[in-house]
This record gives C-alpha cells, sequence and structure tokens, in this order.
C-alpha cells in the first residue's frame, strides 16, 4: 500500500481533538485510528504495543545483523487532527492538478486556487489530495503517519536492507499541545527521533515557537438598560477593550518568519460576563516574556478602572523553542536529515516553525526531535491538499535516513 494510499484511508477515520474536554485522550474516537495502526503494524511482524489508558501506539523494527550498535533512530507522528475545521465524514479524492483552480464543493462555491494558494503553483503536473470543501483533509499529521508506516513496511518486505533498530510511535492531541502527557520515552526506546509533521517537501525544521494560552474571564454588572447608568459594567465591552489594547500589527494576520504574535482564538459572552482566549507565540525568549507581561498589564489596567475581580487572568505554557536543545550537542540530527534529503533529490528548507511539534517537548525530555516534511499544506483548513509525489519522495527520505551510514554508534559505558 502506497502512502497516499493510506492517508486517504485514516483520513476517513474521524479523530478531532478537543482542548476543552479535559480528559486524555481529549476524544474518545481518536482511539480508533490508533487501534487500526496497532493491528496494522501486528500484521506487518513489527513488535507493537498499544498503551490504551492514554491512546499511544509504539512499534519497534530489530536492528538488521551487524548493526544493533547503531543509534536507534524514531518516528513521530500524531492521531488527530484539529479542531478548527471539521474532521467528520472526511472524503478525500485525488484530483490531477494542472495549474488552473480546483473545484472542491460546487454548492458553496468552495475553490482550491493557486490566486489565493500560490504554493499550488510548485505542484502542477502532479497529483493532490483534496476534500469535498465541507472538512479539513487530515494530512495534519494522517501523511505523516501514512509515510512512517509505509516506510516501515518497506523494511519488512526487504529484510536485507541493512538498518539499525528503527521506534515509531503516534500520539494523540498533539493539537490541543497534550501529545506527550502520556508518551512512554523508555517503551518509545529512540536515541534520537524526528516528528513527521511538516509541510511542503523538503521542510526541515528544529526551531519552534515558545507557546502559551491565556485565558481571561471578564465579569460584568448587568442591569436594566433604562437604569443603568453609572452601575452598568458591560463585560462584551470590556472584551472588546482588553482585544484593542493589545497590539494591532502583531496578529497572525499581519507576521510571518520570526515574528510572533497575539491571536484572539476564540471570544463569547454577554453583558454579565465574557470569556477570551489567546494564544501567545514568540521563537525569542525575551519576547516570550514580554508577550506576557502586556497581557498581564493589560488586564491590570481593567482591573484599576473597573474594578479589582473584572478581569480574571490564566496564563498557560505550552511548549518551549526546541533550537536551545538540537543546538547544545544535538545538530547532528540536523546534519543527518539534510545531507539525506540531498542525497534523495529534496532541496532542504530549513526555517523556524511557526507553531510547534511533540518534537518540542520530547527534545526538552531528553529526545532531540527535528521535524520533517509531509507533502500537506494548507493545514486546520477545508482548503488543505497533499501531494502525492512529495509522499511518495517523503517516504523515500524516512527508508533513507534509517539506511544512513552517518548514523552514529550507541556510546559505550
Amino acid at each position: 500500500m502506497t502512502a497516499a494510499e493510506r492517508l486517504i484511508r485514516y483520513a476517513k477515520v474521524h479523530t478531532t481533538s478537543d482542548e476543552d474536554s479535559g480528559k486524555h485522550p481529549s476524544t474518545e474516537r481518536q482511539r480508533d485510528l490508533a487501534e487500526l495502526l496497532y493491528d496494522e503494524l501486528r500484521s506487518m511482524g513489527i513488535n507493537a504495543y498499544y498503551d490504551s489508558d492514554n491512546c499511544y501506539v509504539y512499534g519497534k523494527l530489530p536492528a538488521a545483523a551487524g548493526y544493533e550498535n547503531r543509534k536507534t533512530v524514531g518516528f513521530i507522528a500524531h492521531l488527530d487532527t484539529s479542531p478548527e475545521a471539521s474532521g467528520e465524514n472526511v472524503s478525500p479524492r485525488i484530483v490531477d492538478h494542472s495549474g488552473g483552480d480546483i473545484v472542491l464543493n460546487s454548492d458553496s462555491n468552495i475553490i482550491l486556487s493557486p490566486d489565493a494558494f500560490p504554493e499550488l503553483k510548485k505542484c502542477e503536473g502532479q497529483q493532490l489530495i483534496v476534500t469535498d470543501g465541507t472538512t479539513l483533509l487530515g494530512a495534519d499529521d494522517k501523511a505523516g503517519i501514512a509515510e512512517i508506516m509505509t516506510m516501515l513496511e518497506y523494511f519488512t518486505n526487504h529484510p536485507d536492507i541493512p538498518h539499525g533498530e528503527i521506534a515509531a510511535a503516534f500520539t494523540p492531541d498533539e493539537e490541543v499541545g497534550a501529545g506527550t502527557v502520556g508518551f512512554d520515552l523508555e517503551r518509545f526506546g529512540a536515541d534520537f527521533a524526528y516528528t513527521v509533521d511538516g509541510g511542503p517537501l523538503g521542510e526541515l525544521e528544529y526551531e519552534t515557537f515558545n507557546a502559551a494560552s491565556a485565558d481571561i474571564t471578564v465579569t460584568g454588572r448587568n442591569v436594566h438598560t433604562g437604569l443603568a447608568k453609572d452601575k452598568m459594567i458591560n463585560a462584551a465591552e470590556i472584551a472588546c477593550l482588553i482585544d484593542r489594547a493589545l497590539p494591532e500589527n502583531e496578529r497572525p494576520q499581519y507576521t510571518d518568519r520570526r515574528d510572533g504574535f497575539f491571536h484572539l482564538l476564540k471570544i463569547e459572552g454577554t453583558t454579565d460576563s465574557c470569556t477570551l482566549k489567546y494564544l501567545i507565540r514568540d521563537f525569542d525568549d525575551e519576547g516570550f516574556a514580554r508577550r506576557k507581561d502586556i497581557i498581564r498589564s493589560v488586564c491590570d489596567s481593567v482591573n484599576a478602572r473597573f474594578g479589582s475581580d473584572t478581569a480574571a487572568l490564566t496564563i498557560k505554557d505550552t511548549y518551549y523553542n526546541m533550537r536551545r536543545v538540537i543546538e547544545d550537542g544535538n545538530m547532528f540530527t540536523v546534519e543527518l536529515a539534510e545531507k539525506v534529503m540531498r542525497e534523495t533529490g529534496i532541496t532542504p528548507i530549513i526555517q523556524p516553525i511557526r507553531g510547534g511539534t511533540d518534537g518540542s517537548s520530547l527534545s526538552f525530555k531528553g529526545v532531540p526531535c527535528p521535524n520533517l516534511c509531509t507533502g500537506g499544506n494548507n493545514f486546520h483548513s477545508v482548503y488543505e491538499y497533499a501531494c502525492v509525489q512529495s509522499m511518495e519522495k517523503i517516504t523515500e527520505l524516512l527508508i533513507n535516513i534509517c539506511r544512513s551510514e552517518d548514523i552514529p554508534n550507541k556510546e559505550v559505558p
């Protein structure tokens, strides 16, 4: 089975996560894909383990004879899809991209156009996996899962190919910042790893945002509008004041490259009470701290004006920039991937991730974990797509990483 065929199969499994569920995994439906992968690994003859309590799937392929001393390389992809677009009843299909518009849904006039998405031009003459325009595709990160599984199948079908020990893991809840909450490092057993969770062909990343969430609850005082003078405190209006007080040009739609931002993810409420949820992102530690101080200062100003209990703020750090871990003695992981990319005919695109991966957390837990491309694009959107030819090339890349003579040996105690 090809990686593209696997993506189409996996995309049909509803695995959207839910950051408000208060559970881990955040949604029971993620277990459906976990169990499917566990069965598929076992059918390949791979030593697999399913942690049914936490919804993690682990697989291990022993080293070929004579390669037992090599460091174990691992590959990780996540089961869940983003709650920012529907992941239910996904209808994936393959289309030939001739260079023009791709009509995803004629009824709703949902069109995947190179005018709106210039990156499409790089895929002219190739095949794309798309949806019917009513859901996301789930290439983030089911394309990564498909490529890892296809790589593993290659080695089980070619036992004569030399390689060191290979580890694989599939995690829940990455999209809601909880992908490594129950991750078993010992069970995984990798000395270093790669998340296969990036975008277009060639992406190689070892720097992520520092990330935090900020939840603000605004408490107002509602009275009859005819009697409101000097009595009413309108929580909805104060919520708008808070948002306007944050730097307008430091939002996702106005930033790129190494810019950080504040992102108003959700706002809802009434005159009585209103809640706001922000994502705070910055590559730089000082900038990250500054952004958290700004949002604290805004809430302090609101409380000074309207009363000390008006704006209740909770800030929670989610993950940190893994660059410091990779550069501290682990750059071989990046150098290995870059070299193998070139040998595979892929031009490396080394850049910061304007986001995060499970690799951010795992790097700080002792497993350096840069990020590799998947061949997907327009993630978290009904305009999401994956390039079939890119997926084939990325599968080849994973195979070649495992075969590389540049993987160092384990350190002898």
